[in-house]
Formats: C-alpha cells, sequence, structure tokens
C-alpha cells in the first residue's frame, strides 16, 4: 500500500523491462531506422590542425556513381549559431568560412544512394589547405588562458597562514591525458523533412536540446521538429551536445528533399563528439601532526578548444571534499587547436579526484597515519562552503562499512610491507563526493479505461535504468503491478526532460513522475468528489493510499473502488496528469541539497620485475540516497568502476604533437580494459533516503567511476612506496 506522501517507494531489483526488446534485437537505435526514398551520407575531415582551405575540388566525387551532392563551406547556406543551453554554449556550426581549427574538421559532407558510394565519394574530394602551425600542447606559452571560465573559483580562510601552520606540506603536479567517450552504438543521425517540418532519429542523451538547437540554426519553430532516441546505443556524455555532424545531415537532408543517413565512423567519433580534456593539476596540502587538515590549495588547467567552451573545473571538488579552514581553488583553459571537448562520464570530478586524493594519502603517510583514520578525522559534517547541514551524507559509512567488506584492517601499515609470492600487495582508498546536480523536469501519466497506466517524458535511457525505474516508481505510486505500467521516453514531443547525464535525470524525472501520479490521484477524487455511488465521496488525497489499482480510504480499505470502476462509471477513457519538479534549493531547505558520496578500496598485485599492474579486488561503498532498483544501480556502479579501472591504467588519446591528428583512434589502438583485466567486484549501498525531494534520490551515474584512479594509484604506493602523478599508470613507471 502507497499513500501519496509516504511509502516504501520500490527498490525491487527489477530486471530491466526492455530487455526482452534489446536481446531479440526489437529495440531500434538510430542507424536502424531506414526510409522511403532514403539517401546516405559521410564526411570529409581536414588533414591539417590549423589555417584555411585555399581550394577545393569536387568534381570527381560528383561524377561518381551514385553521388547526388557534396556541400561545402562555398555552396553550404548561412546558419545561425546554436543556443545557450543548461551545458554551456552549442559547438561552432560547420561549413560557415574557410577556416580550419582542428585535424578533423568536418569540411564536406557528400551523399549518395548508397553507403558504400557515399564513402568512395568522399576519397574522391580534393582539397588544398594554407596551414598554419597548431597550438597542442596545454603547456604552450602562445595558447590564450580563459581565467575561472564558469565562475567557480573558491577561496576561504587564509590559505599562506594555514600553510604557515601546518607541521606537514606536500604538493605535486599531477597530469591526466584526453580520454576518449566510444560508446558501442557508432553516432548516427536520421533526418527527413516533410515540407517545412522536420523528423530527426538521433543519438542523443537530450532530445529537447536537439530539437531547441535546430530550430535556431536553421530558423524555424520548434513546433516544427520531433526528434526521437528511444534507444541509443551508449553515450558517456558523447551525446549532450548537437555536433556539427547532426546539423549536417539535416541539412544535406534539406537540400535534397530527401531523408539522409550520416553514421560516424569511428575514428571520427574520436573527432566528432566530444572528449575528455587532459589536465595538468598543481596540488598543495597541509597538515598538523596530528591529522588535521589546515590548507588545500589547487589549481587546474585544461584544454579547450579555440572557438567553444567547455564545463571542466577539475579543482572544484578540492573546496568541498574536507572539513578544512583554508582552501583555495583556480580553475583555467588553455585554447588549442583540438577538436570540441566535452562531458565524459564524470567530467572534471574525474581528473581532479585524483590529484586531490592522491595527495591526502600522501599527507596521511608524511604524519604517520592510517589513510581511512585520516579521512574520518577530516570528514565534512556540513557543507564546507554554504556552512550548513547536508541534506544526506553517508560518507562516514561509506568508509566504515567499505573498510569492514573489504578487509582494510588486513592493510600492512607500510609501502612494500605486503606480498604474494614474488608479487607485492598493495592497498589502495579513495572518497568521492560529487557534486549535486539537477534542473526542472516535467512527466506525464495517464491511467486508462482497462487500468493500466501509461506515463511519459522526452528522457533518454542510455543504459542506465531509467525505463525500469520510472516503470517502478510509477507503478508503486498507482499502487498497480509493473506489468500494468508503459514508461515511454525519447520524443521531444513529449513532456521537456533534461538530459541524460550530470547524474541528475533520477532525482528530476523521478520527482516529476511523482507529482504527475500525486496530481493524478486527486483528479480521480475530484471526479468522485460529489458522486453519492462512490465511497471515496468528498475524500481529499490526505485521507487515501492506493494498492491493487484501487483508491482506498486509510482508514478502512475496504472503502474504495479501482481506477477502472471510476473511469466506467463516468463514461471516461482515461485520466491523465502532468507533473514537474524544481530542483530544491539550500535557502529554502535550510540545508544543502547533496550528491552523491562514496569510498572506494582497491588491492592491486605488481610484478617487480615486468612492472605489471593488476588489480585484483574491488569494493565501493555508495550513498547513493533511495536506492529505486538494486540490481540496476549496481549495474552502473559495476559500470563505472570499470571505467574508472580503465582511466587509470589504459585510456589515452594520443595526438600527434606536430600534425595534431589521432594516432589511435580505433578499437584496435585505443586501449581499453577487457573481460580478463577486470577483477571481482563489490558493491554496497549505505545511508538512506536524502531529504532535498519527496522520492529522496541521488544520482549515481558518475559516483561509480569517480576515485577509482586515485585508489589505484595510492595501492600501487602501498606496493610500491612509488607516487605515481601521471595517468594512466604504465608499465614503464612501475619497474623497479
Amino acid at each position: 500500500m502507497t499513500t501519496l506522501e509516504a511509502g516504501r517507494i520500490v527498490g525491487a531489483g527489477l530486471d530491466r523491462v526492455d530487455a526482452p526488446l534489446k536481446v531479440t534485437g526489437a529495440a531500434q537505435y538510430p542507424n536502424d531506422f531506414t526510409l522511403p526514398g532514403m539517401t546516405h551520407a559521410a564526411l570529409v575531415g581536414s588533414t591539417v590542425a590549423a589555417g584555411r582551405i585555399t581550394g577545393i575540388d569536387a568534381s570527381e566525387a560528383l561524377a561518381a556513381p551514385g553521388v547526388l551532392t557534396v556541400i561545402t563551406h562555398l555552396t553550404a547556406p548561412s546558419l545561425e549559431h546554436g543556443p545557450m543551453t543548461l551545458l554551456g554554449g552549442s559547438p561552432p556550426v560547420p561549413l560557415q568560412d574557410d577556416r580550419i581549427l582542428h585535424y578533423g574538421q568536418h569540411v564536406a559532407i557528400v551523399v549518395a544512394e548508397s553507403a558504400e558510394q557515399a564513402r568512395h565519394a568522399a576519397r574522391l574530394i580534393r582539397i588544398q589547405y594554407e596551414a598554419t602551425e597548431a597550438l597542442l600542447d596545454v603547456g604552450d606559452p602562445r595558447a590564450e588562458i580563459v581565467v575561472n571560465p564558469w565562475g567557480m573559483d573558491t577561496e576561504r580562510g587564509d590559505v599562506g597562514a594555514g600553510f604557515a601552520q601546518a607541521d606537514v606540506v606536500v604538493e605535486g603536479t599531477y597530469t591526466t591525458p584526453d580520454n576518449t567517450n566510444n560508446p558501442l552504438g557508432l553516432m548516427t543521425t536520421v533526418a527527413s523533412w516533410h515540407g517545412d517540418s522536420l523528423t530527426v532519429h538521433d543519438s542523443t542523451q537530450w532530445p529537447h536540446n536537439v530539437r531547441t538547437t535546430l530550430a535556431a540554426v536553421f530558423r524555424i519553430p520548434e513546433s516544427g521538429i520531433r526528434v526521437l532516441a528511444p534507444f541509443v546505443g551508449g553515450g558517456f556524455g558523447a551525446g549532450l551536445r548537437v555536433w556539427s555532424h547532426v546539423i549536417l545531415a539535416v541539412l544535406a537532408a534539406r537540400e535534397l528533399k530527401r531523408p539522409v543517413k550520416l553514421v560516424l565512423t569511428r575514428p571520427e567519433m574520436f573527432t566528432s563528439v566530444g572528449h575528455r580534456p587532459n589536465s595538468v593539476q598543481q596540488i598543495k596540502v597541509g597538515a598538523t601532526r596530528d591529522g588535521d587538515l589546515v590548507a588545500i590549495e589547487h589549481h587546474g588547467i585544461s584544454s579547450v578548444a579555440m572557438e567553444d567552451d567547455d564545463y571542466e573545473p577539475v579543482s572544484a571538488g578540492s573546496a568541498v571534499a574536507y572539513a578544512c579552514p583554508n582552501v583555495l581553488t583556480r580553475d583555467r583553459q588553455a585554447r588549442l587547436n583540438i577538436p570540441c571537448p566535452g562531458s565524459m562520464r564524470a567530467p572534471a570530478e574525474g581528473q581532479g579526484n585524483f590529484a586531490l586524493e592522491s595527495a591526502i594519502d600522501d599527507v596521511a603517510h608524511a604524519v604517520g597515519m592510517d589513510p581511512l583514520e585520516f579521512r574520518l578525522r577530516n570528514f565534512a559534517d556540513e557543507h564546507p562552503l554554504h556552512g550548513l547541514p547536508w541534506s544526506s551524507n553517508a560518507l562516514r559509512e561509506c568508509y566504515l562499512e567499505g573498510a569492514e567488506r573489504f578487509g582494510w584492517s588486513r592493510r600492512g601499515r607500510e609501502p612494500g610491507s605486503m606480498r604474494e609470492g614474488s608479487l607485492l600487495v598493495g592497498y589502495g582508498l579513495a572518497g568521492v563526493s560529487y557534486p549535486f546536480y539537477q534542473v526542472p523536469c516535467q512527466a506525464r501519466v495517464s491511467v486508462r479505461h482497462d487500468g493500466s497506466a501509461y506515463a511519459r517524458s522526452a528522457a533518454t535511457d542510455i543504459g542506465t535504468g531509467t525505463y525500469t525505474v520510472m516503470t517502478q516508481l510509477t507503478a508503486e505510486l498507482l499502487g498497480l503491478d509493473v506489468t500494468r505500467v508503459r514508461f515511454d521516453l525519447g520524443d521531444s514531443d513529449m513532456p521537456y526532460a533534461p538530459q541524460a547525464g550530470g547524474s541528475g535525470l533520477t532525482g528530476a524525472l523521478s520527482n516529476a513522475v511523482h507529482a504527475a501520479c500525486r496530481r493524478l490521484t486527486r483528479e480521480f477524487l475530484d471526479v468522485v468528489r460529489d458522486d453519492p455511488r462512490s465511497p471515496l465521496q468528498g475524500a481529499t488525497a490526505e485521507d487515501v493510499a492506493v494498492s491493487d489499482g484501487r483508491i482506498h480510504l486509510i482508514e478502512d480499505s475496504a472503502q474504495g473502488e479501482s481506477y477502472v470502476g471510476i473511469l466506467a462509471r463516468h463514461g471516461l477513457e482515461e485520466l491523465s496528469a502532468d507533473g514537474r519538479s524544481t530542483p530544491p534549493r539550500a535557502e529554502d531547505l535550510g540545508m544543502a541539497p547533496a550528491g552523491a558520496f562514496g569510498a572506494k578500496f582497491v588491492e592491486v598485485r605488481i610484478d617487480p620485475m615486468l612492472g605489471l599492474l593488476r588489480v585484483a579486488r574491488v569494493v565501493s561503498a555508495i550513498d547513493g540516497g533511495r536506492i529505486l532498483n538494486e540490481k540496476t544501480a549496481t549495474s552502473q556502479i559495476i559500470g563505472g568502476t570499470v571505467g574508472g579501472i580503465s582511466q587509470a591504467m589504459f585510456e589515452e588519446t594520443a595526438t600527434d604533437a606536430v600534425t595534431g591528428r589521432i594516432a589511435n583512434a580505433t578499437f584496435g589502438d585505443y586501449l581499453m580494459p577487457v573481460n580478463a583485466d577486470v577483477p571481482d567486484i563489490e558493491v554496497l549501498f549505505v545511508g538512506g533516503p536524502d531529504r532535498a525531494t519527496r522520492t529522496g534520490t541521488k544520482g549515481i551515474g558518475e559516483v561509480g567511476l569517480v576515485g577509482l584512479a586515485a585508489a589505484i594509484g595510492n595501492a600501487v604506493f602501498h606496493a610500491t612506496g612509488r607516487r605515481v602523478r601521471s595517468l594512466p599508470i604504465t608499465i614503464d613507471q612501475l619497474m623497479l
């Protein structure tokens, strides 16, 4: 039984409701769509990183079999720049001039009757360039520096005075490389015009953003655009922006007056849909001999494209991670001739946490304190910047319960003190305080004459389980079996939803669904308010609960009636209600809205002769607020853990220092972990519902990844006594 204001709010490990469609091949991803008269497009990328186009010869391509058109900056119409979004500005619009800003920049699109014909013709286009020297190094003194790009630099206390009173000060420079998102599904756009109306199937994590952007770029009303993305094929952040290939597919479809499909190649995925930018971080931490933090100073610089913006405040997490009285964080960006960076799972936090948590371990070692004890001693009982209590914070429990499950007490105190045969053994730990993020969201819920429910919102499910948890939530809030509920998403004609990214969708959408279900129950009560035949006559929302497809009085569950009965008696096919959520504000709550927290424990094995590193075990203890589905939530953390191992030990997008060409832009060359590289992973959830919202959820999409790189690095230090400050951790860094 569930009331409108309280209840268990799911939690069962329900299997994914979309799984049958996926395993049978019935789920249609963007590249599965074939439309009558559809044509196929291929892109031409720049072969220089900086300069101008001085000539284009497309005659051979235009004469090739099946070719319908070639569009370059010489023939493309003028397009408007995309709008400002919740995640920042839109990327540059393609084919508007002759300038080259990065290697692989889209300089032409070829459309033909078949994909093979388009790709063949694209290779026939001859382009001459006037190349200039490219800026490719974040440390290049010629690069334009953007200071405090997002206004997030912080300073509290007196950092200089804090370091003056410190008994121990450690400092170091940490570097992280470019990483590329690489979802399994190649990003695809299928565009079709019907007069002035446009339909787009796209690999997006945010259908409404695609609609708004295309409306602005092509100067048409949003009401004439429909964007569909019921299944995406992964994203990791690559689908959060409207990239130039989407605009080019829409442009080509308008020019030809025929549908156009454009599927990026794997190498194009490295230059077309964002990447985690590299960073250089200087961090300095001071503490007393008793283990009290007295000062933290964290400076970060990351790369950004020449004419774009990217949200990547790598130092920001250090401002709120610990109860330290004196903290300064500063971020900068260097403009380079590189493809536009973008969000990649745990943007900024993935890099910044590596530096901070490595330095925290060094301080703990310097004062002779166990790293776990040191973190517990400096736990932030309240939000360090706002001075308010957290809406929830079970990080202390994450440390304690994770340590018990991991067996942290078996850890040898000194580096190099643990062995298994000839192998060095290391235990490492990292704490995670992931920032709160939530934006407005809307949902609509209906109950039909047969007693089934239909809920929908324009969100996307990139494999995180949104279909499933929202089906569960709707079922519980309406008192229905999950088999009687259908939840749809991925359609911009549905109520507005924000992006699937930033660990913000579940909170925003679940509270919108909660509001819609609550309002819908009130709509049913309004129908019978003056009905003498109804046992619910005159009842208010506070008087009733729902279960087994019925609304009934709390005080007497026999007094009630079914949705089916109410609809039938009043001649209604269905009742619907809209719900919306707004992000909670600290000033209204008297609390600081909290994101997820976590503690990561890692055991490594190192062969000192060969420098081989293996992760043997991982325990992730997570405070994710109320967990709507423990099975899908566990899967999220496991996936993030694999991503964290990949960041720590494998991934590095290698760019040629002279040409700007990405040298490892294939799955054969870009290293990622395979099954043999992934150890036993244990996940435990601690804490309870968050007090900031009715559903009590917190996003966990990113917290699974953050902390793994630092925990592995700390385990390496424990095993060897060697501090690695550059990712990925490679054999040459470990040979003793």
